[in-house]
C-alpha cells in the first residue's frame, strides 16, 4: 500500500507540455513527489502514446500519476485556457524548440513578465552557446560528448542500452525546480531553469575528462580498458548461466581463490602483490574460468554472497520481473493504462524517505483528456 503522508511536493501544480522521455520524466519525478502534475495534450492525444517496438515503454513509463488535459494550443481558445492554467501553478515545463514557445508566448521571458511567481522548467538539447539552437536526440550527444565511444570497444562507438540520457536529463530538470520551489520560498520570485540535454550527458563522462585533466592520460573505451583488479569479468558456469564476479581488494581475492579451490595461487611467488596479480591476469583469468565453468550458478552464487563478494548474473531488462529483491514490497508498482485497461508493472523511485518508497498519489495512466472536464470546470469557479 502507498502511504500518502509522503508526497513531500504535495499542493505543487505543474503544468507539462512535452512529448517523448525528458520532459514527461521530469513530470514524472516531481509527481512521484507528490506533485499534481497536469499533462497537456492535443486533441489525438500526445504522438508518444502511439510508438510501438522498443518506443512502446516511453508514454507508459513517464507519465503515471499524471492528470490529463485535451487543448488545441493552435486555437486563441485553447492557448487562453492553457494560459488561464498556468496562471494557477507552480510550475510550467516544457521540452519544445525556443521558437515555437516563443510564438505561443510560452518562452520564459514571456512567462515570467505575466506571472513573476511561476517556477518555467525548459528541457533543451543544450544550454545557451554556440550550440543552443541545435537539434539534439539522446543517441546524438552520446556520439558528441565521447559516451558512445566510451561504451563501445575501440573504433566501435555504441550509444548505451536505454535513453539514460534523457532519463538523467529529466532529473537533473526535477533536482533543479525542487531547489528553486525552495529559493522562491525565500524571495517569492519564480525562476528561469533551462537543462541541456548535452551538458547532462558531458557530466556523466566528466570523471574521464577530469584524469586527462590532472594526469595527462586518455582512459580507453570500457570494454578496452586496462584494469585495476586481479578479477573484475564475466565468467560462465556449469549451466551456461553468465555471471560477472569482482575481486577489488586482497580479502576478495584470497576468498575467491579459496571458494574456488585455487589456493596455489595464494603462494604462488608471482602474484604476491596486487600489482602482480593485474600484471598475470594473461593465465589467471582463464584459470578462474575453467573453474566457474565447474560450477553450477545457483551454488556460486549463494557461496559469493555469503562471502561477500561482489557478483551479479548477467541478466536482461525482462528477467527484472523474476528477481526476488524487485518484488520485495513497494519494489513494483502496478498501473492501470485508462487508455487501454492494460495492467503494468514499472518501479518507481530508486530512494526511500524514512524507509517508504515514493509514488504518485495516483499510480495509473490517464485517458487522453481523461480530466480535461475536471480541470477545466474548476478554473470556472469563483475564488472562494
Amino acid at each position: 500500500m502507498i502511504d500518502q503522508s509522503y508526497q513531500p511536493l504535495a499542493g505543487i501544480r505543474v503544468i507539462e507540455i512535452s512529448h517523448m522521455i525528458m520532459g514527461p520524466s521530469a513530470g514524472f519525478f516531481l509527481a512521484s513527489l507528490g506533485a499534481e502534475v497536469i499533462k497537456i495534450e492535443p486533441p489525438d492525444g500526445d504522438n508518444t502514446r502511439k510508438l510501438t517496438g522498443m518506443g512502446r515503454g516511453f508514454y507508459p513509463s513517464f507519465n503515471r500519476g499524471k492528470k490529463s488535459v485535451v487543448l488545441n494550443t493552435k486555437t486563441p481558445e485553447g492557448l487562453a485556457t492553457l494560459h488561464q492554467l498556468i496562471s494557477t501553478a507552480d510550475v510550467f515545463l516544457e521540452n519544445f524548440r525556443d521558437g515555437s514557445m516563443e510564438k505561443l508566448g510560452l518562452a520564459p521571458t514571456q512567462l515570467q513578465e505575466k506571472y513573476p511567481s511561476l517556477i518555467i522548467a525548459s528541457c533543451k538539447g543544450f544550454l545557451q552557446g554556440p550550440y543552443e539552437n541545435r537539434t539534439a536526440m539522446d543517441e546524438v550527444v552520446q556520439m558528441m560528448t565521447g559516451m558512445a565511444y566510451m561504451t563501445g570497444p575501440k573504433g566501435r562507438p555504441l550509444r548505451i542500452g536505454s535513453s539514460t540520457v534523457d532519463i538523467t536529463g529529466g532529473l537533473f530538470t526535477a533536482f533543479g525546480v525542487v531547489a528553486v520551489l525552495f529559493k522562491r520560498q525565500q524571495d517569492g520570485l519564480g525562476h528561469q531553469i533551462r537543462t541541456g540535454l548535452f551538458e547532462s550527458c558531458l557530466l556523466l563522462v566528466m570523471q574521464h575528462m577530469v584524469q586527462f585533466d590532472l594526469e595527462g592520460t586518455e582512459s580507453p573505451p570500457m570494454p578496452n580498458r586496462e584494469f585495476s583488479w586481479p578479477i573484475y569479468d564475466i565468467f560462465t558456469t556449469q549451466d551456461e548461466r553468465s555471471i560477472f564476479i569482482g575481486a577489488i581488494t586482497g580479502g576478495h581475492w584470497e576468498l575467491v581463490c579459496r571458494l574456488l579451490g585455487l589456493e596455489d595461487l595464494l603462494t604462488d611467488p608471482r602474484l604476491q602483490t596486487r600489482m602482480q596479480q593485474i600484471n598475470h591476469r594473461a593465465w589467471t583469468i582463464p584459470l578462474v574460468a575453467a573453474t566457474v565453468a565447474k560450477q553450477p550458478y545457483a551454488e556460486l552464487a549463494a557461496q559469493l554472497e555469503q562471502q561477500g563478494i561482489p557478483f551479479g548474473p548477467v541478466s536482461r531488462p525482462v528477467e527484472m520481473y523474476d528477481d526476488p529483491h524487485v518484488n520485495r514490497p513497494n519494489g513494483l508498482l502496478s498501473s492501470v493504462d485508462n487508455e487501454t485497461g492494460q495492467i503494468y508493472r514499472a518501479p518507481g523511485l530508486p530512494f526511500e524517505v524514512d524507509g517508504q518508497a515514493l509514488f504518485p498519489s495516483d499510480p495509473n495512466l490517464a485517458a487522453i483528456g481523461e480530466h480535461t472536464e475536471e480541470i477545466l470546470a474548476a478554473l470556472q469557479k469563483p475564488a472562494q
